[in-house]
């Protein structure tokens, strides 16, 4: 627990309540991550839409690559936009963002298929999942600075779990949403049209989004940066040691994540067909127990400390994810229910305390770029690949376990980089 001598001094902040702050890194992240996460449920539907091929397994495959393009899109979107939010301010980050997120995934809802204007079809699905990767480069890390910055240094890891809680909302309202039309819809209407509804709906959280973000406070830290211009290359090099302490806190956490949540619940889906509604549903209700633990995590790291909880965390999802995966990929619902909630708590709490971490660890110098492309290289890397790999080892090891292991070897990963850091708690953000 730090003491009053040790918390970092800031220039004034604008008066603003934590709960406004908490609800704009919420809202954004709500509408960025459903549309990611609609389109890994509905990924087997879209990739014969767009990907006509006689090998079902290589369909898939493509289906997941192009999931994971939307991730390699991210490091771009970083760069760009972090420099707005270092050079011009974090809130004109966050309403570009939002508005690049809305517009590309109402147009991939609109999209001919394959049979309708031929190749160019995935062309202008990688097209419109790059614009998705691009934003979401941006606006997850955007929002995690921001409302760090925004935190009293007694709460920032509770304050900034708001951005972490946002993107499991948007995660359990593309799940349910998924749910909802496999539940109302026969095969054939989702085929044609039903996997597109999702997609176009979200338009309504981008106007939300947007109304909820006008008038907010700009960070005192962002007004100290703003008109800055950094060399963007010597920045990075100069943040090479937060960059890869940055891999090593987060890579383990969103493979075992993207996993867990979506290609588990993809592979058992399309391999019952209707009766994969009930890991549907149940993957949605299991979302609800990581939404509680994120905000928990985050308080619970400004307790005991975030380097601490982390390494205790790691050590418990590598020791899970073997049993965890068993039950979500072979056992009865209730089996494969009991598997996601053994991971659900210490990925959430480890989620939820992990944006104030690596926001603690970059200097203000140029932030919110360094830590963007640090972040976004590492999901590109450990999380959007992570389906397009479990699938890769599975058909090419045979082994349907080969997943788990590779989401240990992340957390060996982690466990080196994390044990000889100090905790970050008490830095000072604004130098």
């Amino acid at each position: 627990m730090p003491t009053v001598d040790q918390l970092p001094h800031t220039h004034a902040r604008p008066h603003q309540s934590a709960i406004r702050t908490a609800l704009a890194g919420l809202v954004g992240n709500v509408l960025e991550w459903f549309d990611f996460a609609v389109y890994g449920y509905f990924s087997s539907v879209i990739s014969k839409q767009f990907f006509p091929t006689s090998s079902p397994a290589a369909q898939q495959l493509l289906g997941f690559a192009v999931f994971g393009i939307g991730f390699a899109a991210r490091p771009f979107g970083s760069l760009v936009l972090g420099m707005v939010g270092d050079r011009i301010g974090r809130r004109a980050l966050l309403t570009l963002s939002i508005g690049l997120m809305g517009g590309a995934t109402l147009l991939l809802g609109l999209l001919p298929t394959y049979a309708q204007i031929g190749v160019v079809a995935p062309l202008l699905l990688v097209t419109m999942r790059l614009i998705q990767g691009f934003s979401l480069g941006g606006e997850f890390t955007g929002s995690m600075v921001y409302t760090t910055e925004l935190a009293s240094p007694m709460l920032r890891g509770l304050v900034s779990s708001s951005t972490a809680a946002g993107t499991t909302l948007g995660f359990i309202l593309g799940s349910g949403s998924a749910w909802l039309v496999h539940a109302l819809l026969g095969d054939e209407q989702i085929e044609s049209w039903g996997w597109r509804v999702p997609f176009v709906a979200s338009v309504l959280l981008c106007v939300v989004g947007w109304q909820l973000r006008r008038g907010l406070h700009e960070s005192a830290e962002g007004r100290k940066t703003a008109g800055t211009r950094p060399a963007l290359l010597p920045s990075l090099a100069a943040d090479c040691l937060p960059i890869a302490q940055t891999f090593g806190i987060v890579a383990m956490t969103n493979a075992a994540y993207y996993l867990t949540f979506t290609f588990v619940v993809e592979r058992r889906t399309a391999a019952t067909g209707d009766d994969g509604t009930s890991f549907l549903l149940v993957n949605t209700l299991t979302l609800f127990v990581v939404l509680v633990a994120k905000p928990f995590g985050g308080w619970l790291s400004d307790r005991v400390g975030r380097r601490q909880l982390m390494i205790v965390l790691t050590i418990v999802t590598m020791a899970a994810i073997v049993p965890a995966f068993r039950r979500m990929l072979f056992g009865t619902p209730l089996e494969f229910t009991a598997g996601q909630v053994l991971m659900a708590v210490p990925l959430g709490m480890a989620l939820g305390l992990q944006g104030a971490m690596v926001v603690e660890i970059f200097p203000l110098r140029a932030r919110v770029t360094s830590m963007s492309f640090a972040y976004s290289i590492t999901l590109a890397l450990a999380g959007g690949l992570a389906p397009m790999v479990a699938t890769w080892l599975i058909e090419t090891i045979g082994h349907p376990l080969a997943p788990a292991y590779y989401v240990m070897g992340y957390g060996v990963i982690g466990l080196l980089v994390l044990w000889p850091m100090r905790d970050t708690n008490t830095r000072a953000l604004d130098r």
